[in-house]
């Protein structure tokens, strides 16, 4: 077993988790059986200032943030003890899962900017996971338009008429937002719907970020495939259903989580994306397909580790820790 750690998570609430679907809390438990000791804070107790490391020492750019030690357990209403809270340096942890939910706006831009201060494998840094750089440059749904051999037809812009053409080119679209995320603001409009017009008055109203448009794929009322990868390494599959009174397949949204296998395809959509993610320092990836087609490669608080050990017995949590463990043994 590895050396005891220091593991600061940086999470939403965890009062509020649902210890039986969070893989935040997965991580966090499988953490504590390997005996590394659990801190949580979150993003806006951040602080970033200068600070001498020791006395006489050079003084440098430090983060601190306000923590609370805690310890976990798998019983509803209680599944959280806390001890006091405490500003410490993340510098004197070993590794900061980022775990905090989307969107992923200028909050969530500026904390990865914060977190490239502190993150590394020396010695007086934390191993950050995902590498808060790699996670700025990736927002999900544009990494994926890196891969556009994998991907179903695809547009993103500001420009409407662009986006009449695509629908008339392609007849049934969905629109979603580029920063979104669990399903929120995703639109399917076939050719005869006459709202794509107000839609797009709407969200360019209201926001001055693109759209994606792409293609809506029959293929999603069998299921939205999530795979997992552990440092570019597929490891398992969940398959998201929609609820049929829904078009979107989100958990959030009522979509149902189902046993599946890896396809084919699958395995051949991870060989193309597994050397980018392991090369960027990206461990923890959730990625989606549906049909023959990737449409997002989530990287910022991926989901499905314990709907993935409920039907398979993949202690998903594990591969990451054992991956993480293993890139702290060179310290």
């Amino acid at each position: 077993m590895a050396s005891p750690r220091l593991v600061a998570v940086q999470m939403d609430p965890l009062e509020h988790v649902n210890i039986d679907g969070d893989s935040t809390f997965a991580l966090m438990l499988e953490a504590q059986a390997r005996g590394h000791s659990l801190f949580v804070y979150e993003v806006n107790s951040m602080a970033l200032d200068e600070g001498t490391v020791e006395a006489g020492g050079p003084t440098r750019t430090d983060v601190t943030a306000l923590m609370r030690p805690v310890t976990v357990r798998r019983e509803k209403g209680r599944h959280a003890t806390f001890g006091a809270p405490v500003r410490r340096s993340l510098r004197s942890m070993d590794v900061v899962l980022m775990r905090q939910d989307p969107p992923f706006d200028m909050a969530y831009i500026t904390a990865t900017h914060m977190l490239d201060h502190i993150h590394g494998t020396g010695p007086d840094q934390a191993l950050v996971v995902n590498d808060p750089r790699w996670v700025r440059d990736c927002p999900e749904k544009l990494l994926v338009t890196h891969f556009p051999q994998l991907m179903p037809p695809t547009l993103v812009t500001w420009d409407v008429e662009q986006i009449r053409a695509f629908r008339a080119k392609w007849k049934d679209i969905i629109v979603k937002p580029l920063f979104g995320n669990g399903g929120s603001g995703v639109f399917r409009i076939k050719a005869d719907d006459q709202n794509l017009n107000a839609l797009l008055e709407m969200h360019f109203a209201r926001s001055r970020e693109p759209l994606m448009i792409q293609r809506y794929e029959p293929a999603v009322t069998a299921g939205d495939k999530r795979v997992i990868l552990v440092d570019g390494e597929p490891i398992g599959a969940i398959n998201r259903v929609p609820s049929g009174e829904d078009h979107r397949s989100n958990m959030h949204v009522g979509g149902v989580a189902c046993k599946v296998e890896l396809s084919a395809r699958d395995h051949e959509i991870c060989d193309a994306i597994g050397p980018f993610l392991k090369e960027h320092g990206l461990i923890f990836v959730g990625i989606d397909v549906i049909g023959q087609y990737l449409t997002e490669i989530n990287v910022t608080s991926p989901t499905g580790l314990q709907e993935l050990e409920r039907f398979d017995g993949i202690n998903g949590a594990a591969s990451i820790w054992d991956c993480i463990e293993r890139k702290l043994s060179v310290r």
